[in-house]
């Protein structure tokens, strides 16, 4: 089976990202099924508690993800220890994106509004995996000849400098469209080049002075949220559950 999927599904080598990813995305949904079913009463599922702790599903999710990060490391990219591997990782990594929120603010925000952060990681990863899959490279690296791949300068200068301009887009407060940015070049690029938000690390350092750029940085950010909250909000909503009032 492995086999076959490499030769007509996914380039070869690229089966066990294929099935982390794959897995990645169904522990993830079927995570957030269950705490849903759970929230609502409703099933056979409950929350897990020993001594009066409640064991949190990252905990979980963090011992699969050392163990299929090892496995895969150590079994490399072919074979049927590779996608166990990948498997476990992607199972893994689901269970701990899943409460990426929780992780990130030492609290249990998962039905709060800060808890929209887990499912924002889990689909920027879930992206970023994908563009991988698909064989994005970044400015193109993968495209060079056998010839042009000889010029180890040039290509250490195409990759060094699409790295400085996904920085400038982490900088100017721009994290998805950064991550993104890590294998479709051009689209760091021009987060890189416009305004920065207002409270980004850049709107700080070169702003502070500047109150016509900070204005226009405000008014910009507020007619880009004002366009796309709603739908990213129910997007997350039909998703993850819509968080307490």
């Amino acid at each position: 089976m492995g086999p076959w999927l490499e030769r007509n599904i996914v380039e070869p080598g690229k089966l066990p990202l294929l099935l982390a990813l794959l897995s990645f995305v169904l522990s993830f949904l079927v995570t957030r099924t269950i705490t849903r079913l759970i929230r609502a009463g409703r099933g056979p599922f409950r929350n897990v508690s020993t001594g009066g702790l409640h064991v949190h599903h990252v905990v979980p999710g963090v011992v699969l993800t050392v163990v299929g990060g090892f496995g895969a490391v150590a079994s490399g990219r072919h074979g049927f220890g590779s996608a166990v591997a990948a498997v476990v990782f992607g199972v893994g990594a689901g269970l701990v994106l899943d409460e990426f929120a929780l992780v990130l603010h030492l609290d249990d925000v998962y039905w709060t509004e800060d808890g929209r952060k887990s499912v924002e990681a889990v689909i920027l990863t879930a992206a970023f995996a994908g563009l991988l899959l698909g064989g994005f490279l970044p400015f193109g690296v993968n495209e060079l000849t056998p010839s042009e791949r000889q010029n180890r300068g040039l290509l250490v200068m195409t990759v060094l400098g699409n790295f400085m301009v996904t920085l400038f887009a982490l900088a100017k407060g721009k994290p998805r469209l950064a991550v993104i940015g890590l294998v479709v070049p051009f689209v760091a690029l021009v987060a890189a080049v416009r305004l920065a938000r207002p409270g980004s690390p850049w709107a700080k350092r070169f702003y502070r002075g500047r109150p016509r750029a900070r204005a226009r940085s405000r008014v910009r950010a507020y007619r880009h949220d004002r366009r796309w909250d709603r739908l990213r909000r129910r997007v997350q909503d039909l998703v993850a559950g819509a968080p307490d009032r």
